[in-house]
Order: structure tokens, then sequence, then C-alpha cells
């Protein structure tokens, strides 16, 4: 089990609890989960209590991660948009520390389970519909005919916007899951080819020498998955700000 690279993202139950026959026992995702929204807001909490004039490195970590989401934020959708700076900004650091924390060893990565991002992509796209309708109505629906299309083209063109509209919550969730779960995966098995080679009888003293390619694609791949735990975030950001312009602005 050890060399298993699948059996990191396993669900595992450590409290179980059914009610009515429903499965709702505290689980490793779930622990990891309140672990996240812990680590976010003891972050951002013990960063911005002292608010100094001249800020302290964890100070610059938090402002620098406002700012961040507040001009991705206005770029994407205005400065209407941000009334949704709360919604947005809560969306990022959740993605952001639990990609971070996925990449400790023997932690679990929220993120890598397809249910996780799908629930946060369901979170945005109905946050889109409901806010859409209720602050244009039936207008909203101009979103899925866009200005300018010639009218013989009306249905086919409305037909793959909205096709193109219900497959955001998919590709929103999958593109986050799929680059947490194979980037991982492609961790554990060269992390899993370094202790093979190395405690490999048949090859003796050679295998301790073998290993080292390996290991040093290892620790190549960690840095490299720290970059991209920053850059899904980044990506997850980017796409949920287009679509809540989506919502303020549906004629566009």
């Amino acid at each position: 089990m050890a060399n298993d690279p699948i059996h990191q993202f396993h669900i595992n139950k450590i409290i179980p609890i059914e009610v009515g026959g429903l499965d709702l026992s505290f689980t490793n995702a779930s622990l990891f989960m309140v672990a996240t929204v812990a680590v976010t807001a003891l972050f951002l909490i013990m960063s911005t209590s002292g608010r100094g004039l001249v800020p302290t490195r964890w100070q610059s970590m938090a402002e620098m991660s406002y700012e961040f989401v507040a001009s991705t934020l206005r770029s994407s959708a205005g400065n209407e948009g941000m009334r949704f700076f709360p919604f947005v900004f809560s969306l990022f650091m959740f993605v952001l520390i639990a990609n971070l924390i996925g990449m400790f060893p023997y932690f679990f990565t929220v993120t890598s389970q397809i249910i996780v991002t799908f629930a946060l992509a369901m979170l945005v796209i109905g946050t889109v519909i409901v806010y859409g309708f209720a602050k244009h109505g039936m207008k909203f629906l101009g979103l899925f005919v866009p200005h300018g299309v010639p009218g013989v083209l009306v249905p086919l063109v409305t037909m793959i916007e909205v096709i193109s509209f219900l497959s955001r919550p998919i590709s929103l969730s999958v593109r986050l899951f799929a680059n947490m779960l194979a980037g991982h995966i492609t961790l554990k098995v060269f992390a899993g080819f370094v202790i093979s080679l190395a405690a490999s009888e048949s090859l003796g003293l050679f295998g301790p020498v073998t290993s080292v390619l390996p290991l040093i694609m290892t620790v190549a791949l960690t840095g490299l998955e720290f970059l991209v735990a920053f850059l899904q975030a980044y990506v997850f950001t980017v796409l949920t700000c287009m679509y809540l312009n989506d919502a303020l602005h549906p004629s566009h």
C-alpha cells in the first residue's frame, strides 16, 4: 500500500454517522476541509490583527492576496463586481490553502476529490443563475442570445450557448480535480521509484545510484506542484469572476 499512488485519495471514515439510511460520516476529507477553513481563518486573523503601517511578512501576504483577488474581480466584472468580493476571496483562499495543505506528506488533498470541486463549481454557477434572474429577471436569458446574430442562426447559436453554459460547472470542477489528482499521482510514482530502487537487492550497490534520478525528479515535481497549487486557485478565481460578470451584464 505504501507505493500505491491511488491510496492517498481514499475516503476513510473517522466518525461513522448514519441518519435515516444516509451516510453522514465525518471522514478524512471532512477533517481536512475543516482544517482548511481553520488555517485560512487563522492566517487572515493573525496577519491582519496588528495592521501596522509597516506591514509584517504575514500582513503583506494577506494584503497581496486581497489586492490580487480584488484586481482580478475588477478587471473581469468591473467595479460593480466588487459586491461579490467576499464570495470570490473565500473561494480563492479555500482552494489555495486546500491545495497547499495537500502538499504535506500524509495529508489529504481535498481538491483532488471531484465531489468537492464540483460542489464549489455548482456554488459558483448557482450564484450566477440566482443573482442573474434576481437582478435582470427574464432579461438574463439574453445571455444565450448574443447581439448581432442573424435571426436564422439564433436557434443554433442559442443551443450552443446553453450547452456551453451547462458545461461550465463540469469544466470548472474537472480542471481543478484533474490537475491536483494527476500531480499527486506523479509525485507518488517517482517517490516510489526512489524507495524501490534504493532498497532493491537485485541491483546491489547500483540501486542507490540509480535512485538519484527519480529523487531529483521528485524534488523538481514537488516545486512544480506548489506552482500548480497557486495556478489552479488563480484559474478557478479568474473563471469565477468571468462567470459572475455574466450575471451582472448578461447582454454583453
